[in-house]
Formats: structure tokens, C-alpha cells, sequence
């Protein structure tokens, strides 16, 4: 599936509904949504980007998820299944998450702050450390486990698996987020 330049513009500024369901162990946290992602409802949707292929490597998920056409309703009742949810920082769908003010992520970082506490993951993983450094005025923060709890759950800063974070590789992500997921009970060690 491919879409036009103008296609991909009509998504702008809207929102994908989170993906959550009962029994939700592990809350990945994207930065916001991609025009890929709002045009196809699919989270970390594009097909370059490598986080469903990361997971599925780490063990995480059992089976390939066309990240190019979106999620079909199986794809996303495997994730619900496994105790796996989706969401972002902030909401509003841009070509770049450079186009999001330093406001933008204080007041999604509040309102993701709200959504944990409704949804009691046992933890959350924020894909992406300058969102996070943001989004919470956390300018030290660093990669992976953190010792202070989210709204009551754990937390763990994971690497962006976009395409446009070149530093990351499939393997890589597979290992970063393999570890929340073991923390989380949805795989073992």
C-alpha cells in the first residue's frame, strides 16, 4: 500500500485511538503519531519503520504485522492477547516529530500521565529518550529501566525504532524491548 504525498497530508493533525484492552501488562509510548500511522490507524506504521519486526525478533509477539497496509483486526487482538497496548505522548498525527513544541510534550507527558493511571500497566515503555527528557523535564534521563515508578508502574526508556534513527538496528531494538516485555510477564527470560 502506497499513498500520495497530498494522501499522507490530508492525515495531519489527526489522532489514532489508542490500542488497549483488558489485561494490559506492557504500554509501549510512541512519540506521536506519524501521516502513515493516522492514514493506516496502525501505530508505528511506515514501512521503514522496524518496531513490530523488533518485537517479533525479541520474542515479544508471535507473528509479522504489515506495518506498510496497517494492522487487521487479528494483528491487534494478538497484541491486546498478550497483554501488549499502544499509545503516544502526543496525540496529533505530524510528518515529523520535530514539528512538536516543547508545550506539545509537557502537556502530552500530562495527559499519558492520566491514561496510566486509568489503564494500570504494569509497565511502560517510552520509545524514544528526548521525547521523554521533554515531555517530563528530565534533561538526564537515560535509556532503559528507571529507578522511580510511573503512575504506579514500572518504567523503561527504549530506543525510537523509526527508520530515521539510524544509530538503532533490528537487532538492537529486538534486545531493548525484549527486557520490558520479560519485566512485564508477557515473555521470560
Amino acid at each position: 500500500m502506497g499513498f500520495t504525498r497530498a494522501e499522507l497530508e490530508s492525515f495531519r493533525d489527526a489522532e489514532v485511538d489508542d490500542l488497549v484492552g483488558p489485561g494490559l501488562r506492557l504500554l509501549f509510548v510512541g512519540i506521536n503519531p506519524g501521516l502513515w500511522t493516522a492514514a493506516t490507524r496502525t501505530h508505528f506504521a511506515h514501512p521503514g519503520n522496524r518496531f513490530y519486526p523488533a518485537l517479533l525478533q525479541g520474542g515479544v509477539i508471535e507473528r509479522e504485522i504489515d506495518r506498510g497496509s496497517g494492522m487487521t483486526d487479528d494483528d491487534r487482538s494478538h497484541l491486546i492477547e498478550r497483554g501488549i497496548g499502544i499509545t503516544n505522548v502526543v496525540r496529533r498525527a505530524t510528518a515529523k516529530a520535530s514539528e512538536l513544541s516543547a508545550e506539545e510534550y509537557r502537556r502530552g507527558g500530562e495527559e499519558l500521565r492520566v491514561r496510566v493511571r486509568e489503564l494500570h500497566p504494569v509497565v511502560v515503555a517510552v520509545a524514544g529518550v528526548t521525547a521523554y527528557r521533554t515531555a517530563f523535564r528530565s534533561p538526564k534521563a537515560q535509556m532503559g529501566f528507571q529507578d522511580e515508578p510511573f503512575e504506579g508502574a514500572q518504567l523503561w526508556i527504549v530506543p525510537n525504532p523509526s527508520g530515521l534513527n539510524a544509530h538503532e538496528t533490528v537487532d538492537s531494538l529486538a534486545a531493548a524491548y525484549r527486557e520490558p516485555a520479560i519485566a512485564a510477564g508477557i515473555i521470560s527470560a
